[in-house]
């Protein structure tokens, strides 16, 4: 099962700017804007966004009313707020480095299971499956 996941992916992904890097910033970005927004819509928002805040400590360095322009048309605005919120708490309580383990990304506010087994296995290699809940109905 595993290798046939494998090959879909290798025959079906898209080129996608966050799945250039192991940054756990960009990675939490990416993550955090795709939460109730279509790819197409996320791409547009995640350039935008890391080319206004490059780094966590730029995003920490912001304010609500410039973090909430650059995420207009996005809506959910407590994801930014959050966003904002996180960085300012990564940078003051561990000195600008993303936490690496799944068990510590959870503790920041706005990153649930799903990002935090995102961030924790694309970045840091640990063995967190990253797997959307779907509900279907026969």
């Amino acid at each position: 099962m595993v290798n046939q996941l494998l090959k879909w992916y290798q025959q079906n992904k898209r080129d996608l700017p966050w799945r250039k890097t192991c940054d756990p910033y960009k990675i939490w970005v990416s993550e955090i804007i795709l939460q109730q927004t279509q790819i197409k819509t996320g791409i547009k928002y995640y350039n935008n966004f890391i080319g206004k805040f490059p780094s966590v400590q730029s995003l920490a360095l912001s304010n609500e009313i410039g973090v909430l322009k650059i995420w207009e048309g996005l809506g959910y605005y407590s994801r930014a707020i959050n966003m904002l919120y996180t960085a300012k708490k990564i940078v003051s309580d561990y000195n600008g480095i993303f936490p690496s383990k799944y068990d510590e990304l959870l503790q920041l506010k706005g990153i649930g299971q799903y990002t935090a087994s995102a961030i924790s296995s694309i970045c840091f290699n640990e063995k967190k499956a990253v797997v959307m809940e779907m509900y279907i109905d026969f």
